[in-house]
């Protein structure tokens, strides 16, 4: 169940996370809200590593928005050296 719920707040972190960094993406919209989930995963994977988390906590919402816009940030710097 706790995989479910990161996912879930993933996808709110991603549209927030849209919507303090706007401009235009080279995904888009869907591609935002898919950094978004793997922010929150990647935010609930390093704090259980760090030991901010224990094994059944999920990382809070503005963890998992921050590691969106962290995701976003990398995404379009690979993107923008692609083009």
């Amino acid at each position: 169940m706790g995989i479910i719920i990161t996912i879930i707040i993933g996808l709110l972190a991603g549209i927030v996370a849209k919507l303090l960094m706007p401009g235009r993406d080279p995904g888009g919209f869907i591609i935002t809200i898919l950094l978004g989930i793997a922010g929150a995963l990647v935010a609930t994977w390093l704090g259980r590593a760090i030991g901010w988390y224990g094994p059944n906590d999920a990382a809070g919402f503005i963890g998992a928005v921050v590691g969106a816009i962290i995701l976003l940030v990398i995404y379009r710097m690979v993107m923008k050296n692609r083009a």
